[in-house]
């Protein structure tokens, strides 16, 4: 009987820290199909995102720290996602005021979402890591691994030497997350791999309802190609590298005691 509570209350704290992603495709799908009056649809997904943002720091649910990640974030992510869609690799193709340079405002809180869920599980199941490599060679593997995402259309991609260099640097990592009064150990790169695999399936649910459209979407939709796992791989790991330098920091803060 444990091992099922186990799983009920491990399975509760993954459900509330999913809540954002859970908003903004809930929020695409609706939008998908339910015409909003005197409002472009990439700018009521926005409004709400914004509203949701607002009512999970309101009601507890985010800090305000993670608040700040999910920010920093979200200027990571549109960031790529201008050079991205300015070089082709996919398009936005509805219209709204809330767009620049062709990107909807919205489509950093796809990238931020992702902050958003591993800043909750991080705080939810008390996480912590052992045998990290440190703040240089994690932050120059994450900088390298985002550069490739803008230099791989003019020079070679360098993706899979990229993905041997992760199984190398972090090969000692081990999260370790608690359930109630039970600690367990999982392999750091074990992990980048499941939430890139379920990052992907997310991207079918969100190409499916018109969140954007890779090029071979544009007449009929289609599985994104699995290619695409090994993206969101190395962009899961540039997002545990920022949290888990971030949480380091914060936790080597002298605590005020006045």
């Amino acid at each position: 009987m444990k091992p099922v509570i186990q799983l009920l209350h491990f399975g509760y704290h993954q459900a509330m820290s999913c809540i954002f992603p859970v908003a903004i495709f809930g929020t695409l799908a609706i939008s998908s199909v339910v015409d909003i009056p005197f409002i472009h649809r990439y700018d009521a997904i926005l409004l709400i995102l914004l509203g949701v943002q607002y009512l999970m720091y309101r009601t507890g649910l985010e800090t305000l720290d993670e608040i700040k990640v999910i920010c920093l974030f979200h200027v990571i992510g549109l960031a790529l996602e201008l050079y991205k869609v300015h070089m082709g690799s996919w398009a936005y193709p509805d219209p709204g005021y809330t767009k620049l340079f062709g990107v909807p405002l919205y489509s950093g809180f796809m990238y931020a979402s992702v902050a958003s869920f591993l800043c909750q599980v991080w705080r939810r199941l008390r996480m912590d890591m052992t045998g990290w490599p440190g703040i240089a060679p994690s932050m120059l593997l994450g900088a390298a691994i985002y550069l490739n995402f803008f230099t791989h259309h003019f020079i070679p991609d360098f993706r899979w030497w990229l993905t041997g260099l992760v199984f190398i640097v972090f090969w000692k990592t081990r999260i370790i997350y608690r359930v109630r009064d039970a600690t367990y150990r999982m392999p750091l790169s074990l992990a980048f791999i499941l939430v890139g695999f379920f990052i992907w399936l997310a991207e079918n649910i969100a190409t499916f309802f018109n969140a954007w459209k890779y090029p071979d979407q544009h007449e009929t939709w289609q599985l994104v190609s699995f290619s695409k796992i090994s993206s969101w791989f190395l962009l899961v790991i540039i997002s545990v590298i920022i949290v888990a330098q971030l949480k380091h920091v914060k936790a080597s803060r002298p605590k005020n005691t006045g």
